[in-house]
């Protein structure tokens, strides 16, 4: 299996764990202000093959409490990950899923194996604005609705997050945003960064104080609603 690029050491990707992220190529979404956009088609060059990963885990034992996997769109790899999950924890790491939610099928056996230990799921907008985020002309919204009703309903730690764009968000986005998940365990708003990595120009943070205001938007949905990105 190949990899795409390793983070050794983080304390931001796996909450309360030391860890290493791991990235994996190929992506079903285009979002337009999208970190990763090298690894969306799956054609960056690999940085190793999943052996050299296990072989480093291996000797961090001890040292690293966890591994973050994310990508693209980590679940689009089906039996690779879950092949790789079952490794992964027999080394004796908790596993941290980052997804957008669109295959609930591969999610939910990750959950009913006990191969993942967290999972944070993007939130990428109202669901009237939902396709326009993820670059896409028109979406099915159901599989990512299965997901969110998984996670929401398992006994998987959990986050939801929504990266906010000044563009793409407003007060009614995260209103609607707040009836599709009302009552989850706990809610991030992320403010975008623009960085050399990003597809395509155009896109702007929001103001602090404006992220502020989504947050107590938010908060009468989700009581644990936090901000990341903001001073």
């Amino acid at each position: 299996m190949k990899i795409h690029g390793l983070q050794k050491m983080t304390l931001l990707d796996f909450p309360g764990k030391v860890a290493c992220t791991v990235f994996l190529g190929g992506c079903d979404l285009r979002c337009p202000f999208c970190h990763n956009a090298e690894l969306i088609d799956g054609k960056a060059p690999a940085v190793m093959e999943s052996e050299e990963l296990l072989a480093f885990l291996k000797k961090r034992q001890g040292l690293l409490e966890g591994v973050a996997v994310t990508g693209g769109e980590p679940l689009l790899r089906g039996d690779e990950l879950t092949a790789l999950a079952e490794r992964i924890r027999d080394l004796g790491y908790p596993l941290k899923l980052d997804t957008n939610g669109t295959h609930p099928e591969r999610l939910r056996e990750l959950m009913d194996r006990g191969l993942v230990s967290y999972v944070a799921m993007d939130i990428k907008n109202s669901p009237d604005r939902y396709a326009e985020t993820c670059g896409l002309v028109k979406m099915d919204l159901a599989p990512v609705r299965e997901s969110a009703a998984l996670l929401a309903g398992g006994n998987t730690e959990y986050e939801f997050r929504t990266t906010v764009v000044a563009e793409l968000h407003d007060g009614e986005s995260f209103h609607a945003i707040g009836e599709w998940i009302r009552g989850a365990k706990r809610y991030y708003l992320q403010k975008f960064t623009d960085r050399d990595t990003v597809p395509f120009g155009g896109f702007h943070a929001p103001a602090d104080e404006e992220m502020r205001k989504y947050r107590e938007i938010m908060k009468s949905y989700v009581a644990n609603t936090e901000l990341r990105g903001v001073d």
